[in-house]
């Protein structure tokens, strides 16, 4: 359970998760005093090995965000100290106290910069309040992971999330994966903004985009506070189009900024826009989806699909991908990691295509040895455009490692 205290309300608040069913996770109950030092409290099931430690941080942590007097109440269920330190400073912030203060978590080796045309076959959607899922995700491999502050967390606990996703990129290590957030609509994003980009996430994802401005607007901002932090690594953007509007519009949202990696579609809200209802076979949201991959395409970023929302339906999701596949579009989301190695599979060239692929590059690569401007497989012509798929198709192969 948690409870949040609007700041002005009362100098007592709460944040965090405790019960039979949660994990990972802690809950912090904090009073403001004007005196009498600090007080803390803990239960924890592991006290005996870990309650000395986290009596400790608690006390850094208050130190840190400049608070010499409260009661703390800390109901730990095994939360690891990046998640601790979030929910005492959340729990902090709701009662008014350490605000424009941050206690931050010591900083993991960043990964290498992610490249803009980099595989995104399947992206992992993680509740950002919801640390129990953070810990092991990777273990799934996902091309990326998204640490979502927007529809999968409660209006009344996107203020304790972003503080949680803000030390999750800076204290996990998400082995290859690309670490994406999904912010929520604006303007309630720009916040999520402040908060997040100054530990370097991947890619942001901007939900319900309707108007090239919306990007440009989060372009602006990501760029203030990347040379505010002296950050020089890309922070690429994904748009998510979600509107009839957005549809409409999206070759301007597409070539918004030249940090925009991919275009992609959100199809639940989308088909509640057109007010008909999403179906397994999608002949509803056909030509949105069309229009993604063509706007993707003629902006020189990669489209990618929406999730398949029945988690229990691997056919179905099979059948999808390889339907979006064909489409032209070069990833789709997930709801849950069972859900990757089938997006996988249906993404994934098949052994035909390679070696078909193969033979047109090496033709191709003859014909340049020789001078030759045309090329020749055994006696088909091979066109130009032919020529530029086989490449295309290799470069990927490689890129997943198929082929060396």
């Amino acid at each position: 359970m948690s409870k949040a205290v609007e700041p002005s309300s009362s100098r007592s608040a709460e944040a965090g998760h405790w019960g039979k069913e949660v994990r990972s996770d802690v809950h912090v109950a904090f009073e403001a005093r004007d005196s009498g030092g600090v007080e803390i409290s803990l239960e924890s099931r592991v006290a005996p090995y870990y309650g000395a430690a986290i009596l400790e941080q608690t006390r850094e942590v208050l130190a840190q965000l400049g608070i010499k007097h409260a009661r703390v109440a800390v109901h730990d269920e095994g939360a690891l100290p990046f998640v601790i330190a979030a929910r005492i400073e959340a729990a902090a912030r709701r009662a008014g106290m350490g605000l424009g203060k941050r206690s931050l978590p010591d900083q993991h080796a960043l990964p290498a910069p992610s490249l803009k045309d980099r595989l995104r076959r399947s992206r992992l959607y993680l509740p950002g309040s919801e640390p129990k899922y953070f810990i092991n995700a990777a273990l799934h491999g996902p091309d990326a992971i998204i640490l979502d502050l927007e529809d999968s967390v409660h209006r009344d606990e996107k203020d304790a999330a972003r503080i949680l996703v803000r030390n999750t990129l800076r204290a996990l290590d998400f082995g290859s994966c690309e670490r994406m957030v999904r912010i929520n609509q604006l303007p309630l994003g720009l916040e999520d903004l402040a908060e997040v980009v100054g530990e370097s996430p991947d890619l942001i994802l901007i939900p319900k985009v309707e108007e090239s401005e919306q990007v440009q607007e989060v372009d602006r901002m990501i760029g203030e506070i990347k040379s505010r932090h002296g950050i020089i690594r890309p922070i690429w953007i994904m748009p998510i189009l979600e509107s009839a509007l957005g549809i409409e519009n999206a070759f301007a949202v597409a070539t918004a900024s030249e940090n925009i990696a991919a275009l992609t579609i959100g199809l639940e809200d989308y088909t509640a826009d057109l007010g008909v209802v999403k179906t397994a076979a999608g002949h509803e949201s056909a030509y949105a989806r069309s229009r993604v991959v063509n706007a993707a395409r003629a902006a020189g970023v990669q489209p990618i699909d929406s999730v398949f929302s029945d988690i229990g339906d691997m056919d179905g999701l099979r059948h999808w991908a390889e339907a979006s596949r064909a489409a032209g579009f070069e990833g789709m989301g997930c709801i849950h990691p069972g859900q990757i190695r089938v997006i996988h599979a249906a993404f994934h060239p098949s052994a035909s295509e390679i070696e078909k692929a193969q033979k047109v590059v090496a033709a191709f690569e003859e014909a340049q040895s020789k001078g030759l401007s045309v090329v020749s497989l055994g006696s088909k012509m091979i066109d130009p455009p032919v020529v530029q798929r086989a490449l295309k198709l290799v470069e990927r192969a490689k890129a997943m490692g198929v082929i060396a």
